[in-house]
């Protein structure tokens, strides 16, 4: 442990289960956070959770960062990028007053390394993996060093998600020398650039950051971040109301409230790039109608699903693409109103009045909100416009396993929900008919239209940026007409802060930037 930190360390006596009598004595110097579980990995190329991310943002940095607010890029470690006509070509110019916190050179070597660590299997530290978001980057044919300070990505062709994929956690950047010292440990030894540096970690008690003093884009206002693994959301918010906590994420929908009417705290929501939806079997049963896939939109009263399972913490979807991504987003599209006698008028055209529909509900899951409440709630509107509606309710693990393969033969709908960092994302791993699961891919409905298939392509391929939200704009008009989805909720991430706690606002990445955040 880095020795400013043994006093906090032993000074805060965190435990999982219970509050201690030194945790209401947190130094003003130090945010204690309350995480939702224990992270896997402080590897950022090893890790695929939003809870392991959150850590991940304060002690690394990308070549490009998300602007402060938005989903749109700006510079990090490249100060400076130029991207070839054809959209093949990026060549990023680094800065030259950065080191790694165990002190190697940050440089065009370093950027080569880690790109090269994740995608090229003869690497000799390609076995420090796995790297389940390496495709994020398979677009890169080769990485170049130029010279010291620039490198070169050439792609095997245009992908224009390339700058928001570097952006993601996926493409924070390790120390070699630290992978090289630790190899397959370098997830509990972490070396990176970013505004704090690793401490300690405590498996199931805390992961301990301090402040690098020398950062590049200025120092950090806290001497130390800790965060505390609480996997039981009600155990979080006992912690957060008997002061072991200054900062607690994903509130519980039914405690909002507590905390908003509570001046000695404060409730932070933003909204994010996060669809909460139903997937549609098109291949088999009714919804291989298009009336009653639309009936569907219109049967369910999402509204009053927002306003009273999930408490006013979500807001109602209407498109494949959140409206998170305001350049991309389709804002001329309205969700479909809350119409019963229009879905039973549906039903009853296409010939389904009284048909069984098997319905898949998980009980919990990676953005699933409160998804049994929900699929009891989307049961009960369907049964009201004349469909028999049975749910098979699976654990996550075991749910995933049956609906990512497809729903022939098992369902005729089933819950999902997708986090996502660029409009390309979920579109084109589960709308397009090359990403049926026979492929490879997320497309569990079957859902296949050409011109949606074309007019991602091309949206991926173009790297103007009006151009591609023009494409998008227009490819989720047809699937909103096509509904093979029933689009159902967009939800408003939330944390909880002391009244103490000042310069924090969540980010619609849903990760945790706490450069400058402080107590007061």
């Amino acid at each position: 442990m880095h020795k400013n930190l043994q006093g906090v360390a032993v000074g805060i006596a965190l435990s999982v289960v219970g509050v201690t009598s030194t945790l209401a004595q947190i130094p003003d110097d130090v945010l204690v956070i309350g995480q939702i579980a224990e992270p896997r990995s402080l590897d950022p190329a090893a890790v695929t959770a939003v809870n392991d991310f959150r850590i991940l943002m304060n002690l690394y940095d990308g070549l490009v960062r998300y602007q402060d607010g938005t989903l749109e890029v700006e510079p990090a470690l490249a100060e400076s990028w130029n991207i070839s006509d054809d959209g093949t070509v990026y060549t990023f110019n680094l800065r030259q007053d950065v080191t790694f916190h165990d002190g190697a050179p940050f440089n065009a070597e370093a950027v080569k390394f880690n790109f090269d660590r994740m995608l090229d299997e003869e690497h000799p530290y390609h076995h420090t993996g796995p790297f389940p978001l390496s495709f994020f980057f398979s677009a890169i044919q080769e990485t170049e060093v130029v010279d010291e300070y620039t490198v070169r990505m050439t792609l095997d062709a245009p992908y224009a998600p390339l700058l928001s994929n570097l952006a993601y956690p996926t493409g924070l950047l390790v120390s070699p020398a630290a992978v090289m010292e630790h190899g397959e440990d370098f997830g509990r030894n972490p070396s990176g650039t970013g505004p704090f540096q690793f401490g300690e970690w405590r498996s199931n008690t805390r992961v301990v950051l301090e402040k690098n003093a020398d950062y590049w884009d200025g120092e950090a206002a806290m001497n130390a971040l800790v965060f505390r693994p609480i996997t039981d959301a009600n155990t979080r918010v006992t912690e957060m109301l008997s002061g072991g906590l200054d900062m607690m994420v994903e509130v519980p929908p039914d405690n909002v409230a507590l905390f908003a009417n509570d001046p000695g705290f404060t409730v932070h929501e933003q909204a994010g790039p996060h669809l909460w939806f139903l997937i549609l079997n098109m291949k088999e049963g009714p919804f291989a109608d298009q009336r009653v896939r639309q009936a569907i939109n219109y049967a369910i009263d999402k509204q009053s699903l927002v306003d009273n399972v999930l408490s006013g913490t979500a807001t109602v979807a209407d498109s494949p693409i959140p409206a998170a991504f305001a350049w991309a987003y389709n804002d001329e599209l309205q969700p479909y109103p809350y119409d019963p006698d229009k879905a039973r008028e549906l039903i009853a055209e296409a010939g389904f009045e009284g048909a069984d529909i098997t319905f898949y509900v998980t009980e919990g899951g990676s953005g699933m909100l409160d998804p049994i409440p929900m699929g009891t709630a989307i049961q009960a509107d369907l049964s009201a416009v004349g469909l028999n509606v049975s749910i098979e309710t699976y654990e996550w693990n075991t749910f995933l396993g049956r609906v990512n393969p497809g729903l022939e033969g098992k369902a005729d709908m089933a819950q999902m929900a997708w986090m996502t960092n660029d409009p390309d994302t979920l579109p084109f791993l589960a709308l397009r008919t090359e990403a049926w699961p026979e492929a490879g891919g997320f497309n569990s409905g079957y859902y296949s239209n050409p011109e949606v298939d074309e007019l991602l392509e091309q949206a991926r391929r173009s790297t103007d940026q009006g151009e591609r939200a023009a494409l998008y704009r227009q490819m989720q008009a047809i699937v909103y007409e096509d509904a093979p989805w029933a689009f159902i909720a967009n939800w408003k991430q939330n944390a909880v802060t002391t009244s103490q706690v000042q310069g924090f606002k969540l980010q619609p990445s849903f990760l945790l930037v706490l450069k400058d955040t402080y107590k007061e």
